[in-house]
């Protein structure tokens, strides 16, 4: 579907609110004052080539009001016409739970009659920084959006110094194959210079090169830098350039008015290097390296993750133009960070700031992120002293973050405060819905609890419940917690770990029952069963919080597909682990081609693909997998389930 047509005059009155969910605002006061925005978006050709059949450069200034209503003057700039189009935006709407994750009605896309409009998909982050992206979108678009408040007293120029290090992308040829990405170095003086600007990376998958700019002025304009380039026909940067400041000066983003470009920076030098919380992101992807083929696949995303010791767990919605829906996409990564805050990983160069992190994909990988620390949850939140963290509601097998969808039946853990007087284990099944006088509440529905504690609880997601939001509350003895809210997913899988954190080794078995380690690693060819959550409804259903029956088998309404290291394994049974509650099993064959040693062990279903944890493959295996803990969680079961007959 092409972009819908939109008609921007000096102003637009006629924008119509999104129809919205029941969707927690009490964070919209996170979003107050004046604001800074740049909004880039690519609609790819129908012919799946991953060329464009247009863009749009959208930006300029939004008042929001801290309680759901923004208004924009607004400058856009359409790729197919050519044109630029000003006006104003007199009645947008948003909706920011506690967290800090939430949405914005689309200015660009308010929809018409009967037709809801899209919605802007992100988080905010400590100093009230939006970054977003249209995951859900109708029209069949790749987006991302970014808000900043602007600084009291108004930026100057001589906000603007000290050494910058800003990641670029632009799609403007509309052929991926002269897709320009990289690396900006400034060093702006606070007095109207920058003088020498470098920049590294690539045009195209593989044209990796260097460019120096140098005697480059700015000057300010409304506490917005105007950095100028040499006008020339072959430089890859000229004219001006529009950058907005967060706060703190620490974090810059902007683009050119003149294009569909986009820059995010940070500012190094100043503070620690920063990696060792929640963060927030957003930003693009586009593949290339099937250029060769004669396509390349474009992407953009939202999402969170948790970063502590050297490890990560994180969680993107994700939308892929050959992938009608969005995905909910979680992994697992690692980082070192040195002095210069600098670092690469596989596919992306990164450089961190204090509590800011801009990434920019290395070819054939090409893109452009951006990461900013959350705001810290306070139990204050809660009126009632009951306190349910709105960032700690987590897969309580792989800890995908809270930003991921929550599936029926998944297990999940969440944290908090005063959650349970005291450690209590379900010494029954069905697992209980009152235990040691807790109850928890989703979407009004009593959840099954395999444990309370003081400050975690685990239950599973009643299998009825439905729609696209989740309310969840705690009760304890009778006083609530406050509530958060969660989008729904069809699944969420999360495979258990044995290092019980998400990370390492999966709980997967030989068929007598053994684990699967460095010890005792899977063969080519021999059938394992891994233990996980989140894969949704079965068939035949079962009661909430039951084992999983023996005969029938409940299987998995949804297909699974699994994967170690990249290649496809057999799937012989995905469902209940049989007389094991709230666990799922999934039965497959290790593949021929997959390489010894420790890769990863993939599991995806319809709407979801999880990448976190690792399986062992005989052969020459390396040293320890072992990997720091960032939240400790009590054992969950104790026992393996019956192993489903191989000629299953």
């Amino acid at each position: 579907m092409k972009f819908a047509r939109v008609l921007l005059l000096s102003s637009i009155a006629a924008v119509l609110t999104a129809q919205t969910p029941a969707w927690d605002t009490s964070g919209n006061g996170m979003l107050k004052g004046t604001y800074y925005f740049r909004q880039v978006v690519y609609e790819l050709s129908s012919a799946g080539d991953g060329t464009l059949y247009n863009a749009l450069a959208f930006y300029g200034t939004a008042t929001f009001s801290g309680t759901g209503t923004y208004t924009m003057a607004v400058t856009l700039l359409d790729g197919q016409s050519g044109q630029f189009t000003r006006g104003n935006v007199n009645n947008g709407t948003y909706s920011i739970a506690a967290s800090g994750e939430g949405f914005l009605s689309s200015p660009l896309f308010p929809g018409s009659g009967s037709i809801s409009g899209d919605l802007i998909y992100g988080m905010v982050n400590a100093q009230g920084i939006f970054v977003g992206s249209s995951t859900e979108n109708q029209n069949g678009y790749n987006d991302v959006f970014i808000a900043a408040p602007l600084a009291t007293p108004v930026p100057a120029a001589s906000t603007f110094k000290g050494s910058y290090s800003l990641a670029y992308m632009d799609l403007s040829t509309g052929n991926p194959a002269s897709t320009i990405g990289g690396m900006l170095q400034m060093n702006p003086d606070g007095g109207g210079n920058v003088g020498t600007v470098t920049f590294s990376g690539y045009q195209g998958p593989s044209a990796k090169g260097t460019a120096s700019f140098s005697n480059i002025k700015y000057t300010f304009s409304n506490g917005a830098a105007v950095v100028t380039f040499p006008n020339s026909n072959t430089a890859l940067f000229t004219g001006q350039y529009y950058l907005y400041f967060s706060p703190d000066g620490n974090f810059v983003f902007g683009g050119s008015p003149n294009s569909f470009d986009l820059i995010v920076g940070v500012r190094t030098g100043t503070g620690t290097p920063n990696l060792n919380d929640t963060y927030y992101e957003a930003g693009l992807d586009q593949d290339e390296s099937t250029l060769n083929a004669g396509y390349a696949s474009l992407d953009s995303f939202y999402g969170s993750f948790r970063a502590k010791s050297g490890t990560i767990v994180g969680h993107q919605r994700l939308l892929n133009f050959f992938n009608p829906e969005a995905t909910d996409y979680t992994y697992s990564d690692t980082y070192s960070i040195p002095s210069s805050g600098a670092y690469t990983s596989p596919n992306t160069n990164y450089v961190v700031g204090s509590g800011i992190r801009i990434g920019s994909g290395i070819g054939p990988f090409l893109g452009i992120s951006v990461a900013l620390q959350a705001p810290t949850m306070s139990s204050s939140l809660s009126t009632t002293g009951v306190f349910l963290d709105p960032q700690g509601v987590v897969n309580a097998g792989s800890f995908a973050p809270f930003t991921a969808g929550v599936a029926p039946g998944e297990l999940l853990t969440l944290f908090g405060a005063n959650l349970a007087a005291e450690l209590q284990v379900a010494s029954t099944i069905p697992f209980p819905t009152t235990l040691g006088k807790v109850q928890v509440m989703i979407n009004s529905l009593p959840v099954p609890i395999y444990y309370v504690s003081p400050t975690q609880l685990a239950v599973l997601v009643p299998y009825s419940v439905t729609g696209s939001i989740a309310k969840l509350q705690v009760f304890n003895d009778n006083v609530p917690s406050n509530a958060v809210t969660r989008w729904i997913a069809k699944t969420a899988p999360g495979v258990l770990t044995q290092l019980q954190n998400g990370l390492g080794y999966g709980d997967v078995v030989h068929l007598d029952g053994t684990l699967v380690n460095d010890k005792s690693p899977a063969k080519i060819g021999e059938t394992v069963s891994v233990y996980l959550t989140g894969l949704g409804a079965v068939n035949p259903a079962i009661a909430d919080g039951d084992a999983g029956p023996v005969n029938p088998l409940a299987n998995a309404t949804n297909p699974s597909t699994a994967f170690i290291g990249g290649t496809e394994a057999k799937v012989s049974y995905s469902g209940l682990a049989p007389q094991l509650a709230g666990l799922y099993q999934i039965n497959l064959t290790v593949p021929d081609g997959v390489t010894p040693g420790n890769p990863s062990l993939d599991i995806a279903g319809p709407d979801s693909y999880a990448s976190v944890c690792l399986i062992a493959i005989a052969g020459p295996v390396s040293s320890s997998v072992a990997l720091p803990s960032y939240r400790a969680v009590p054992r969950i079961f104790s026992r393996r389930g019956a192993i489903i007959p191989r000629s299953r």
